[in-house]
């Protein structure tokens, strides 16, 4: 193998390692280039080259080297003093002349030269190339990657670029035909690889040593830590069957791998953690381990939560464990600094990571650099989906996405731009470093592999090293990663139970919080799950209020499925969960195994456990049959399945059962969740919620005095602290801290007083002096506070940051004190400079004269603005809110909030309210104007774009301060999700409670009238939600999403949002029309009557009115009881609609559109779905976050877009 590296001192030099010797030496070369001659670029000197010459092979370099520089120069005699020096450092036959040809002017002259200075020394001559690429196709990207670098357009001539495309790996044809006339240079790189024997087959782990105590091995050592750990876990149950036999077999596999130390290492870490007090857990696999539940490095039981070992250490798939430790992220580099000093700071770094170039960080580049218009970029990069734990490429984005395909082929510089995109893709930007993992070795890292200097995101960790191997290549060496992960909920459990032993003397820890508390499951349920781990969210919340947990159980399975892809079965569980579905399993071996998950398979484990006891498989086998299926490796998965199905047979179950619950697997494997990690979260989830429900302020103070620095967290926090009746207290001199703190009043009432770590302008160390000077009293007035703490130390800025959030009301009004600051902070001054010098004040009590500070009454100030400064200084509104008295009407009229706005989908009708904080007016290239506005609803920011023609409209409502309500649709492809507004109003008594628009919609007989306004009862929903206030579950399946259909408007502006053609609702679907009919998106709802001027508002209130087709329907199917005047009196009920493709693919796209769009226009209490057939085969399609009302009006319109009458309408039980 050939290893070499092209180095600088002041210039540049190319070594190659000819041995392992060369190869530790190039390691250490590399290293020290990086962390000690790091100017710019990498260097070292000459004296550290001689030092670590041995084992290399060296060239004189490209043109920009020592020898040639010298030559260029007219300087003959330093390049013969390098010459010679180089010759004595490394010997004659480690020497060797560099040709190089490119086109370069001063090349022909230097190559000359060094052929005449090599024959003088009898030199060897290699002839190379400068490759910065491989292929010659290459060079354009090249040459954009160095225009995106130098942040260049490609149009400017005199920008920093390559002057040919000769910088590719060239082939010995084309080497021969440069260098023919001197052969031997290309000989001679033969010989050079031939010389080059560097063995990198790494064959040994490299941990670290640990020092066990005399008289014990690392594998008796470990076994004694598990002995004790045991005790302490099971007690008497330690000697059970069933946990002896677990830990003999584990510390069987774990010593026969050769990994007791790794245990015992990853044991102190854990150990010394709890010594210091600070909070830990395992996430991941490792939870599987008895082992390292026995060390306490996990925190859950193996046995009781059926965990497999197997899933965390496999012994026919040799690899290092991997256990991930999480370390409340305040005090995480407590454990890192201790890692360090105990192993050694030369043997300890974190691992380097490479950013590379996503598909549309490629777009976005590429077409600056290209010079596209910025709007014209957008509208490509998002159409690019974004796809969790998958990587979207521009090649995939063109099959997939129909829009994208069409704008692809838009334009020529459209498709350049896409094209030369593509070759961009993967493409390394820069070096980072892992957000957790640390390498530890036994000996320096140098030995091993090269280390590189900070980047750029490292500089706060106590590791100052970083490897330049990434993760996958240290995992190949054999190197011990161990990840020390930051969690910020373990920092909010610790203040809150520091909190709670402070005021109530019990003292909490991760091992004794209840796991089976009533009032923590009746909390999830409630859907008060903000600040709960794993369960704040709309989506989650949603599906938690239907569910109703009672156990833990319940809670790891809902953490499991809450992901894309296993969202589906959360219908399912819950019904099975309430008895409302029958639960069914393919063979009676496999209930014991799926009886928890109600017949439904979550967990990886449960894919293995049944392998082995229905397929005869062993415990790592069934880790490889897991790994196969979920990797999707197709001729592992064929081996795996005859092997399954064979092993079933020898078992007594039925081949054609066991082909089925095989091919049941390959469908679920892809969804299927590690139960450790779940398990371990899960159980944090409901800790969480323990804290919450029985010491809410407690547990709230401490999220918010770890989030402070977060305006949008704090928001939503106070706001949902406020709807739990805790009262949020503005900061205070007298009473506040840095962070957030708690106040109990005699009553027992209790209230959450803002830390000075929240208010913006104010720092740390000012606070502290503050602190330290009021000790334990509070100051009686302005006086005693200017003379006991020194202002001068707090700084003008940061005392009228507290003057305006409040921090000072108890000694004057705002106004006063502000027009005092420089008063106030020279009064100060002056007594602490006179104090400090040790001079007596000329005022005070042994003068008899009093200095006390008198403060004029200032202007009144406007509350607004007093509110606008808490607002600006502190991220809330906390002495009152413009809103407070609206919350009620806005709870019960809007559908979303800031905090569930991010769960709505692409293009959904929403309504939210809130006051106005913010209005940009913009002008497009064509000066058509429209606006940008930022709206506070209590719980945040919601950012709303306005098009020209609804700016136009509501232009004078855009006003900061003014309460609005806004109707529009949720933009749901930026982040965060914005608002693209239809109307604006500040008529909020126009919306119609949602009992009267759900007795509208079953008035089959409207009258034409307006909707009178009626009393505000409850939020009037623009769709079928569960009923839990945040917002509704996600949709079962991937659905058609809806697009924008752009007018034709300036290319400059965003896009407007969609418009369903006026005549949808009588489109008909024709069986051969042409292709090139009008494409639609989802319609809207009907329209509304325009007697009413807002009653489009009101979503729906007013019903269309029957048609022909409405009645053709009806005496069509005249047995169907479809049509009382009171829906009421039946139960809900499901219409499955039948769809058989007509042959041209994007009539049938356009066609379930207009479907959906028909069903999701008649809204009400009943469900629908979609039978889709393709050939022989039928596809049932679900939207539970859709309802319908199944009426005459509907069936009309079906029948219009189908042309037939093929649907199925059942009762829903």
């Amino acid at each position: 193998m050939i290893v070499g590296i092209f180095i600088l001192f002041n210039i540049t030099l190319n070594k190659v390692a000819k041995n392992n010797v060369g190869y530790r030496n190039l390691l250490k070369i590399v290293s020290a280039a990086q962390t000690k001659g790091f100017y710019y670029r990498p260097r070292i000197d000459h004296e550290f080259l001689a030092e670590h010459a041995e084992g290399l092979i060296a060239t004189t370099g490209c043109l920009g080297a020592e020898i040639p520089r010298a030559l260029l120069k007219e300087n003959p005699e330093e390049a013969v003093r390098r010459m010679n020096w180089y010759y004595d450092v490394f010997g004659k036959d480690n020497f060797y002349v560099e040709l190089q040809q490119h086109n370069i002017d001063e090349l022909v002259e230097v190559n000359k030269k060094l052929v005449e200075l090599g024959a003088r020394y009898s030199s060897k001559f290699v002839a190379t190339n400068d490759v910065h690429y491989i292929k010659k196709s290459d060079a354009k990207y090249q040459d954009i990657l160095l225009a995106i670098q130098t942040g260049a357009s490609l149009k400017d001539e005199n920008r920093f670029r390559m002057d040919d495309p000769s910088y590719y790996f060239r082939s010995p044809e084309e080497m021969l035909k440069i260098f023919g006339e001197i052969p031997e240079s290309l000989t001679n790189t033969l010989e050079i690889a031939e010389r080059c024997n560097v063995d990198l087959d790494f064959k040994e782990y490299h941990l670290p040593h640990f020092v066990v105590p005399e008289g014990h091995t690392e594998e008796s050592y470990l076994r004694h830590l598990c002995e004790k750990g045991l005790e302490y876990r099971y007690g008497k149950h330690a000697d059970d069957k069933v946990i002896r036999e677990r830990l003999n077999y584990e510390l069987d596999i774990i010593h026969t791998m050769g990994f007791d130390a790794y245990f015992i290492i990853v044991w102190d870490l854990v150990r010394e953690s709890q010594k210091r007090g600070i909070l830990y857990t395992t996430r991941g696999s490792a939870a599987g381990s008895i082992v390292a539940y026995a060390l306490e490095i996990t925190l859950i039981d193996p046995i009781e939560h059926d965990l497999i070992f197997e899933r965390f250490l496999n012994s026919s798939r040799i690899s290092m464990p991997d256990i991930d430790l999480d370390f409340r992220d305040d005090r995480r580099q407590e454990i890192m600094t201790y890692c360090a000093e105990k192993y050694g700071d030369d043997k300890v770094a974190q691992i380097i990571t490479f950013g590379t170039m996503g598909a549309k960080a490629a777009v976005r580049d590429v077409g600056r650099v290209m010079d596209i218009p910025l709007n014209e970029v957008n509208q490509i990069a998002k159409l690019i989906p974004a796809v969790s734990g998958t990587t979207v490429t521009l090649e995939g984005t063109l099959k997939d996405v129909p829009d994208f395909k069409k704008m692809y082929n838009s334009a020529p510089h459209i498709k350049e731009l896409i094209d030369t995109a593509m070759g961009m893709e993967g493409v390394i930007r820069n070096a980072g470093t892992h957000a957790a993992g640390v390498v530890i070795a036994d000996k320096p890292l140098t030995e091993y592999l090269p280390i590189h200097r900070p980047t750029s995101n490292s500089e706060k960790t106590p590791i100052k090293t970083v490897t330049q191997f990434e993760m996958g290549v240290l995992d190949a060496m054999g190197m011990l990663k161990v990840d020390f992960l930051g969690l910020s909920t373990l920092t909010v459990i610790a203040r809150a139970t520091a909190q709670i032993e402070k005021r109530y003397g019990k003292k909490y820890h991760l091992e004794n919080i209840p796991l089976d508390d009533k009032k923590a499951f009746e909390l999830i349920g409630s859907g008060n799950t903000a600040g709960v781990f794993q369960l704040e969210g709309g989506g989650m919340t949603g599906w938690l209020v239907k569910m109703q947990p009672k156990t833990l159980d319940h809670v790891i399975a809902m953490v499991a499925l809450y992901r894309p892809g296993p969202m589906q079965f959360i219908p399912s569980y819950i019904k099975r969960m309430n008895g409302q579905e029958k639960v069914t399993y393919r063979h009676p071996k496999m209930e014991p195994i799926f009886e928890s998950t109600y017949g439904i398979p979550i967990y990886q484990e449960q894919i293995m456990r049944s392998a082995v006891e229905l397929g005869g498989y062993t415990g790592p086998e069934s880790d490889n049959l897991r790994k196969a299926i979920s990797k999707k490796k197709i001729k592992e998965i064929a081996r795996h399945r005859q092997k399954f199905i064979d092993g079933c047979v020898k078992n007594g179950i039925k081949r054609d059962t066991a082909t089925a619950i095989f091919d049941d697997w390959e469908e679920f494997a892809r969804y299927g969740f590690n139960k450790s990690h779940a398990a371990a979260y899960g159980t944090i989830s409901v800790q969480t919620a323990f804290l919450k429900a029985n010491y809410p302020t407690e547990y709230m103070t401490a999220l918010m005095s770890v989030f402070y620095g977060k305006t949008e967290k704090v928001s939503h926090y106070s706001a949902n602290a406020r709807d739990m009746g805790i009262e949020i207290l503005p900061p205070s001199v007298n009473n506040s801290e840095w962070d957030f703190t708690s106040e109990v009043y005699d009553d027992g009432t209790s209230a959450i007083r803002f830390g000075f770590g929240a208010v913006k302008n104010v720092g740390e160390e000012p606070i502290k002096t503050l602190i330290k000077a009021r000790g334990n009293r509070k100051f009686k007035d302005i006086n005693e506070f200017v003379h006991e703490v020194d202002l001068s130390a707090i700084g003008k800025r940061a005392l009228e940051s507290m003057i305006k959030v409040g921090a000072l009301d108890n000694f004057g009004d705002r106004s006063s004190l502000l027009s005092a600051t420089d008063q106030l902070i020279a009064v100060s001054s002056s007594h602490f400079k006179a104090k400090n010098i040790g001079q007596f004040s000329m005022f005070g009590a042994e003068t008899g004269i009093s200095n006390t500070i008198q403060i004029p009454p200032g202007k009144k100030i406007d509350q607004r603005i007093q509110l606008g400064w808490e607002r600006e200084l502190l991220g809330i509104y906390v002495s009152d809110h413009p809103l407070s008295k609206y919350q009620e009407v806005f709870q019960q009229i809007a559908t979303h909030t800031f905090t569930t706005l991010p769960n709505a989908r692409h293009q959904q009708p929403v309504r939210v309210g809130g006051i106005i904080a913010g209005v940009r007016p913009y002008q497009t290239k064509n000066g058509k104007p429209m606006g940008f506005v930022t709206l506070d609803d209590m719980h945040g920011i919601i950012e709303l774009v306005l098009f020209p023609r609804t700016w136009q409209k509501h232009r004078e409502l855009c006003e900061e301060g003014k309460i609005v309500l806004i109707y529009g649709k949720v933009d749901a492809e930026s982040t965060p999700p914005k608002i693209l507004v239809d109307e604006i109003s500040t008529n909020f008594n126009l919306v119609t409670s949602a009992d009267e628009i759900k007795k509208n919609q079953l008035d089959k007989k409207p009258k034409s009238r307006a909707v009178q306004p009626a009393p505000l009862k409850k939020a009037p929903p623009m769709e079928e939600h569960p009923s839990v206030k945040p917002t509704s579950p996600p949709e079962q399946v991937s659905e058609p999403v809806a697009t924008y259909t752009a007018p034709k408007t300036d290319a400059s502006m965003p896009p407007p949002p969609p418009a369903f053609p006026d005549d949808w609702e009588n489109f008909a679907y024709e069986i051969n029309a042409p292709n090139d009919v009008a494409e639609f998106d989802y319609p809207m709802m009907p329209e509304p009557n325009p007697e009413h001027p807002h009653n489009h508002q009101a979503q729906n209130a007013v019903v269309p009115k029957e048609d022909p087709v409405a009645r053709e329907v009806r005496r069509s199917i005249p047995k169907l009881d479809l049509f009382k005047d009171n829906e009421s009196e039946h139960p809900p009920r499901r219409i499955t609609v039948a769809v058989r493709p007509n042959g041209n693919l994007v009539r049938d796209k356009r066609r379930l559109k207009n479907i959906h769009g028909v069903l999701i226009s008649f809204p009400g209490k009943d469900k629908f779905s979609l039978q889709i057939f393709e050939g022989y085969k039928g596809h049932l399609i679900d939207y539970p976050n859709y309802n319908t009302r199944i009426c005459d009006e509907l069936l009309a319109r079906l029948k219009t877009v189908l042309g037939n009458e093929e649907w199925r309408i059942e009762e829903i039980a």
